[in-house]
């Protein structure tokens, strides 16, 4: 147990600004590419299920289950009141989740704990597994998993800290990309129990106007992350 303590309150070296800098335009080209956002996009996923779940805990709701899909579609699944303050905020959540994630690992990253960050990450993934119901959503976390803890046991001090920098800089400039396809597929008629609708049917906003609540809180968590990140290292 002590070991484990001291792997995850490591205090992690400066990294060199070519580091932070790769970090971000592989994060950029990952999210930009087609063909590498499609596999990519059940990172978000999961970061984005993960969301619904732990504020439906925090809220009082019981957990029931997760399914993650192939299509990087996926179902956290809770009981609890069917309308209030409770299920909004956990409806709300999802989107959001990666982006506020992202941003609470750029001020980690701050602290000079690059490896808490990919703690943080194993736990959330061993917690996550206790709930999934299907077997691409058991895979797909066991994947994800196993590369983080790959990482933060067996990886040098310098590969941990540009692993860290390369997911917080994913989260953050991944957040925007699923809620501007959202809006996309809702002016064609489609997701008509999108997020945004599921809250449109909860309270007295349209869901263009919660799609633009998602907009506006992942765009200000990539542009507060990446200052936070990037404004000391210049």
């Amino acid at each position: 147990m002590q070991q484990f303590w001291d792997r995850v309150s490591a205090v992690s070296p400066d990294p060199p600004v070519w580091i932070v800098q790769v970090a971000a335009l592989v994060a950029l080209a990952i999210v930009s590419i087609p063909q590498t956002w499609r596999v990519a996009r059940n990172v978000v996923t999961i970061a984005h299920e993960g969301a619904h779940l732990f504020v439906a805990l925090i809220t009082g709701r019981q957990l029931v289950g997760l399914r993650l899909h192939s299509d990087t579609s996926g179902v956290a699944i809770s009981k609890g009141k069917p309308t209030g303050l409770g299920v909004i905020a956990m409806t709300f959540a999802g989107y959001v989740g990666p982006s506020l994630l992202g941003l609470g690992a750029a001020f980690v990253l701050g602290t000079q704990h690059a490896s808490a960050v990919l703690w943080i990450g194993i736990v959330s993934i061993a917690l996550m597994l206790l709930m999934i119901r299907n077997v691409y959503g058991l895979v797909s976390l066991v994947v994800v998993g196993a590369a983080l803890f790959a990482v933060s046991w067996w990886g040098t001090g310098e590969q941990q800290v540009a692993a860290a920098y390369f997911i917080t800089f994913f989260l953050l400039i991944a957040g925007p990309r699923p809620v501007l396809e959202l809006q996309r597929s809702r002016s064609r008629g489609r997701a008509r129990d999108s997020d945004a609708d599921q809250l449109a049917r909860l309270t007295f906003l349209p869901g263009i106007v919660w799609v633009g609540l998602f907009l506006l809180v992942t765009s200000g968590c990539l542009v507060v992350g990446a200052w936070r990140i990037l404004a000391p290292v210049q």
